[in-house]
């Protein structure tokens, strides 16, 4: 353990974890994401009713000031920490006034992180404030303050707002530059999802002086982006739902054959007003909703011909979108809040969904069967795509094995296979799985570890042998005409044995099968270690952390609520309902892609390491990493 001892020990703090490790907080590629969370933050004053105009002036030198006339930012020193609210919102990681919905209802700016990240990535900074009957200033460079807040002069009541003025680090992007085409349609976007709000953006470099107001809404907008495009639907189908806790609106139309073809959809997706391009729990829900309320339809009117059944792509295809969501406390998938991820979510979204399209489809029927004239018409074309590569049967081949529970489906596009750790977890997840498209194989314990064998050798392993069997391809074979699955998911527990068995199915398939992964067919499913009951609301949490973050969530919201956390042995300790809607069910299960390394070096090393940790020949090797990293482990009792 020689040159590795707690003097090599760091504690960052402030904002020198976000210098070092930049993309874990923003996107890097350019600095639009910084302008972003400052615009999030100004719509979050609008969405609370306390702004109704944002302006983005783009300088010439790169320089960008965006203004709201919300509230403003707190000035008063903080009774704790000794500082004035907005030094403390700027220089303090996870600071914020939104951990609870007492300020704000709904709010995209969520983690307390998103503005002291763009100090912390800017070149300078400047905030203006205005409230108190007063204007104020404070000055940052590369994130460090440059004096104390000061008092400029004083102003009218009324007159309240914030102005940040920032010029981002080159170090710390791609290209410095902001990309202005995204940003103008961020805004635009802003202005559509947030009808009382007046976007203005003002461009030195290109001259642009715009604004935006949207009466209209979502629907509005929507029909006026279609107006020059052939579409199913003469109007747009919308809809708007409230409750307690949500706020949904949606607009729907579909695209005939030819201009699906030409790729004029538009698919924009939203929570709290921030652009969601990778989807979420929430356009699964939307999917989900739309498919159910076209089938209801179908059995309604009897409108299916015999053999033919619409699956969630015939309706999906050719469907042009934008969803909007308000929630509280949604969960995102990460920083850059690309993807929704909150769970509960999907099953509101698609019972609202439903109940509203099947009431306008039963309201305007003509126009519903052309509508389902087309699906069918796409299911008919999918099922003679099937036919041509129709999944091998027991038949036309090696018998399959006896643990595998098939599905219906013969379109390998459609099929999925899930490879699950012991007969007992696969006696749940047979029970959870979707008979039409999910099969299940469950393993006995631990796979062979395959890394040093020759693609014969694996075969002797029966384990190894069904696996191979099911799939339809033999180890080393680099073709995929004959594959029965076209995603096969990896189910194991969420404990250190299930992410043993799980590794070891990553490097069969790595070695072995690496067509697959290289065709991006190969899945390992996150199956949550906890599930925390509060009252009547019931989470689930993927390890220690995500529990622990939940829990304080759970009592900052509802001080001395019970909550009750339950640790799962595995997964047949789970129902099959609890492991269909948190593994298993497309709208609310977590799956990581297997993939590899575009880049060849890259690519080595991922190589290099899993030959460190799995070769026998290289027990050397593997020991001393362990010594130097054994530090890491996290032992459990």
């Amino acid at each position: 353990m020689s040159g590795y001892d707690t003097s090599d020990l760091e504690v960052l703090s402030g904002l020198e974890p976000v210098r070092r490790r930049p993309a874990m907080f923003t996107d890097t590629q350019n600095p639009n994401h910084l302008a972003r969370e400052v615009i999030d933050n100004a719509v979050d004053e609008a969405l609370a009713g306390h702004a109704r105009h944002l302006t983005v002036e783009l300088c010439a030198d790169n320089r960008i000031a965006i203004t709201d006339d919300g509230r403003g930012m707190p000035v008063a020193i903080h009774d704790d920490y000794g500082i004035s609210g907005v030094e403390l919102i700027l220089t303090r990681l996870h600071a914020g006034g939104k951990f609870s919905s007492a300020n704000y209802r709904y709010a995209g700016g969520l983690h307390g992180v998103g503005v002291s990240v763009v100090n912390a990535l800017a070149q300078n900074l400047t905030v203006d404030v205005w409230r108190d009957e007063a204007h104020y200033r404070m000055d940052f460079a590369d994130g460090e303050k440059q004096g104390e807040l000061r008092m400029i002069e004083t102003v009218r009541r009324r007159q309240t707002g914030t102005r940040i003025t920032f010029v981002p680090d080159a170090r710390y992007f791609d290209d410095p530059t902001f990309a202005i085409a995204p940003l103008k349609a961020l805004l635009r976007a802003k202005a559509v999802l947030c009808p009382d709000l007046t976007v203005r953006f003002v461009s030195e470099a290109t001259e642009d002086d715009i604004t935006w107001h949207f009466a209209g809404g979502i629907s509005g907008y929507l029909t006026e982006a279609l107006e020059h495009t052939e579409t199913v639907l003469d109007h747009v189908v919308s809809d708007h739902f409230e409750s307690d806790t949500l706020e949904l609106d949606f607009a729907v139309n579909w695209l005939d054959a030819d201009a699906a073809s030409l790729g004029d959809s538009i698919a924009e997706s939203y929570v709290n007003l921030i652009p969601t391009p990778a989807g979420g729990t929430h356009v699964n829900g939307l999917r989900t909703g739309l498919t159910e309320a076209v089938r209801e339809f179908c059995a309604f009117q009897d409108l299916l011909p015999r053999g033919i059944q619409l699956a969630a792509d015939d309706v999906w295809s050719g469907a042009t979108y934008v969803l909007s969501l308000k929630m509280s406390d949604p969960q995102f998938a990460g920083q850059t809040k690309e993807r929704l991820a909150s769970r509960a979510v999907s099953q509101v979204v698609a019972s609202t969904v439903k109940d509203a399209f099947s009431l306008w489809l039963n309201r305007h029927v003509d126009a519903g069967r052309i509508l389902v004239e087309q699906c069918i018409q796409r299911a008919r074309v999918r099922a003679r795509k099937a036919k041509k590569v129709k999944r091998k049967k027991a038949t036309s081949g090696p018998a399959l094995p006896g643990k595998l529970t098939d599905c219906v489906t013969d379109d390998p596009a459609r099929s999925e296979l899930f490879i699950v750790e012991g007969d007992s977890a696969g006696g749940s997840a047979k029970q959870a799985r979707d008979r039409d498209t999910q099969a299940v194989m469950p393993l006995r314990g631990k796979i062979l570890n395959a890394w040093e064998l020759d693609a014969a050798e694996t075969l002797k392993s029966r384990e190894i042998h069904d696996v191979s069997v099911a799939l339809g391809m033999d180890p080393g074979n680099p073709r995929l005409d004959d594959l029965r699955y076209h995603k096969i998911c990896i189910l194991a527990d969420a404990d250190s044995d299930g992410l043993h068995i799980a590794t070891l199915l990553c490097a069969l398939f790595v070695r072995h099968f690496r067509p697959l992964v290289e065709a991006g067919h190969v899945f390992v499913a996150m199956p949550p270690l906890f599930r925390i009951d509060a009252g009547r609301d019931v989470h689930y949490a993927l390890d220690d952390s995500e529990r622990e973050a939940l829990e304080a969530r759970l009592e900052r919201d509802k001080p001395g609520r019970k909550v009750t956390v339950t640790r799962f042995k595995g997964l047949g300790e789970m129902s099959a309902l609890q492991l269909r809607e948190t593994t298993m069910a497309p709208d609310t299960r977590r799956l990581v892609q297997l993939t590899l390394e575009p880049d060849s070096d890259a690519a080595q090393a991922s190589t290099d390491m899993l030959d460190k940790l799995l070769a026998k020949k290289r027990a050397r090797d593997r020991r001393a990493w362990l010594e130097s990293n054994g530090a890491r482990a996290e032992i459990e009792t």
